[in-house]
C-alpha cells in the first residue's frame, strides 16, 4: 500500500449521524494513551494529522480519514479513562457499539493494546464486544520499542492468553518510533482490500 492522499473527511460526535461512506472502512479501537493517533499517524506517514493528546481521553469523536479515495480509517474514541465520569463513558460505548453495529462499509477492527502489560478488563470487553459484532479483531500489540526482542514472544502471549483469542488471531507487535509492524498492516489492508474488489467483480 502507497500513502499518497490523506484528509481528515467526517468528525461525529455523540449524537451526530454517521456517514454513509462510499469506500471500505478499517477502524482502530484502544484504550486512551495506547498509541492510537500515534499509529494512524504511522500508517498515513504524517507526523500529527491524527491528533495526539496530551490529555488521554480527551477524543470523544469518531474521525473518519479518507485514503487516497479508495478507503477510510475510522479513529474511535478511546475507552478505560480513569478519570472520565460515568455518564461519559456510557456515551462514548454507546457510540462505539452504534458505529460498529451499523456501518456498511466496516471491513476489519483493529484493536490496540500496550504490549508491555496484560490486557485490561475494558481490553478484554472491547475484544468481546467486537467479536459479538461478528468481526475477528486484529491485534495490534503497540510500544514494541520499549521491550527487549527476547521479551516479545512471551508478553504477546500473555496477550492472547488475556483476551482469550481465537487460534487464528492475528497479533502484529507495532513500535511507534521504528515503524516495524507497518508492512505487516498495510499487507493486511492490501488483503482485505483486494478481497473487497473480487466481490465487486463477482
Amino acid at each position: 500500500m502507497v500513502i499518497k492522499n490523506v484528509s481528515l473527511e467526517t468528525v461525529c460526535g455523540i449524537t451526530s449521524k454517521l456517514p454513509n461512506n462510499p469506500y471500505p472502512e478499517f477502524a482502530f479501537a484502544g484504550k486512551s494513551n495506547v498509541g492510537k493517533s500515534s499509529l494512524i499517524n504511522g500508517l498515513m506517514n504524517r507526523k500529527s494529522l491524527a491528533r495526539i493528546s496530551a490529555q488521554p481521553g480527551k477524543t470523544q469523536t469518531i474521525n473518519f480519514y479518507n485514503i487516497n479515495s479508495a478507503l477510510y480509517f475510522v479513529d474511535l474514541p478511546g475507552y478505560g479513562y480513569a478519570t472520565a465520569n460515568v455518564e461519559i463513558k456510557a456515551k462514548w460505548g454507546k457510540m462505539i457499539e452504534r458505529y460498529l453495529h451499523s456501518s456498511r462499509q466496516l471491513r476489519a477492527v483493529f484493536l490496540l493494546v500496550d504490549i508491555r502489560h496484560e490486557p485490561s478488563r475494558n481490553d478484554k470487553m472491547m475484544y468481546e464486544w467486537i467479536v459479538s459484532q461478528g468481526f475477528s479483531p486484529i491485534i495490534i500489540a503497540t510500544k514494541l520499542d520499549k521491550l527487549k526482542k527476547s521479551q516479545v514472544a512471551h508478553h504477546i502471549k500473555k496477550i492472547k492468553e488475556g483476551l482469550g483469542t481465537a487460534g487464528n488471531t492475528v497479533v502484529i507487535p507495532y513500535s511507534a518510533q521504528t515503524k516495524q509492524g507497518r508492512e505487516e498492516i498495510y499487507e493486511l489492508l492490501d488483503s482485505y482490500m483486494e478481497a473487497t474488489d473480487e466481490k465487486g467483480k463477482a
